[in-house]
């Protein structure tokens, strides 16, 4: 099945659906049973049975579903928040005693929550490359976890080299994959064994949900789904899961949209006199972009410029002055947004990440290409003069 008739059609068309246009969202908390040994049953199989809403309902689950094929895995699981996705992922692989290595730049809140683990005696290590992870690796190493394009310098890694790697080691692997959405890369046809989104970023695609899920094998979801998804609490609204449905209708129109707006804007910033680099992988002189080409089948609109100041007054007189991009934290949704962690972020996260004063992130929404450009080329004007 193609990915287009996975996010319009799959499970639509089943007799619960009931022929409804927007399939049906199940309210109820609860579901009965005819017999008591009916509900013992589905007790035991909560993870793939109706029983209560904090395990699953028919709205998430296809939701789950769709999201599962997308990606090319065999089962999927959706969280009220990425973060909720993604700690639960983590903690249904570590044990006290166990180490994780984490290659390249992750999501900020992934770091603080590897450090909260700390407590419960699991260790982490922060590594550049291959040639890192074989330095840092030890015995007690169970997890291997990357994004890739990596958070806000947006550095690529070569998928199957990393995945084979970790496997010949006996290490999983996990990685975050909300940059390129399932449309764009899929992970788990390259080896790695459970994927982790943002639902509230392209997926869900209009700002308005917040969502997590994580995707991949039976064997490994199956257990974090009866355990950490149910102990943790993390369970994702049938509301949300019915807008991640519709999300996922649009899913293919939006992105090729997002690609080729995102990629005017950024070629437009690589030739400004006032920006001294743009870290997006769809660009001939990114890095990483022949890699990107190899295992990527197209490009989101999320990237970062680095302007020519070292000046926090002159970042934040640039923000100030744009009219179109709007000033917020996350992305993904139609409108563009920019953030400058040198605004928010501490300067000793910020020196161990490596982001330098001048590094703004833009998220290039749906908005006409030409007026974004207009926008910047005056915001950036201001720049030279207080930098």
């Amino acid at each position: 099945m193609d990915d287009e008739w996975i996010c319009g059609r799959l499970g639509e068309d089943e007799p619960w659906v009931m022929g409804a246009v927007n399939p049906p969202v199940f309210e109820n908390s609860l579901f009965t049973f005819a017999t008591a040994e009916e509900l013992g049953d589905a007790v035991r199989n909560e993870d793939e049975r109706y029983v209560y809403w904090r395990g699953t309902n028919p709205t998430v689950d296809l939701a789950q579903r769709k999201l599962a094929a997308l990606e090319r895995g065999e089962r999927a699981k959706c969280f009220g928040s990425g973060m909720g996705a993604i700690s639960a992922t983590i903690s249904s692989l570590v044990s006290a005693g166990d180490h994780v290595l984490v290659l390249g730049a992750v999501y900020g809140p992934t770091t603080q929550f590897l450090r909260y683990l700390e407590k419960y005696g699991v260790t982490h290590t922060h590594v550049d490359d291959l040639a890192g992870c074989d330095s840092a690796i030890r015995a007690s190493t169970r997890l291997l976890y990357f994004e890739s394009p990596s958070y806000m310098a947006y550095a690529v890694v070569d998928i199957p080299e990393v995945a084979g790697w970790a496997r010949e080691r006996g290490l999983v692997t996990v990685m975050d994959n909300t940059w390129s959405t399932p449309l764009f890369q899929k992970p788990l046809t390259m080896g790695v064994d459970l994927v982790v989104h943002s639902l509230s970023k392209y997926i869900g695609g209009h700002s308005d949900l917040v969502g997590g899920v994580v995707a991949g094998s039976s064997r490994l979801i199956r257990p974090l789904a009866l355990t950490e998804y149910q102990l943790y609490g993390a369970a994702m609204s049938p509301h949300d899961a019915a807008k991640v449905i519709k999300g996922l209708r649009t899913l293919p129109v939006r992105m090729p949209a997002h690609q080729e707006r995102g990629l005017a804007v950024a070629r437009f910033l690589e030739e400004h006199p006032a920006v001294r680099a743009v870290n997006h992988p769809g660009l001939p002189s990114h890095p990483g972009h022949e890699i990107a080409v190899r295992q990527m089948s197209g490009f989101s609109s999320l990237f970062s410029v680095v302007l020519d100041t070292e000046s926090r007054e002159a970042v934040a007189s640039f923000l100030d002055k744009l009219r179109y991009f709007r000033i917020g934290v996350s992305w993904g949704g139609f409108e563009s947004l920019v953030n400058a962690p040198a605004l928010s972020t501490e300067e000793s996260v910020r020196a161990t990440m490596g982001i330098p004063v001048g590094l703004v992130r833009l998220s290039v929404g749906l908005e006409s290409a030409d007026s974004l450009i207009k926008d910047l080329a005056l915001a950036l004007e201001g720049v030279a003069r207080l930098a």
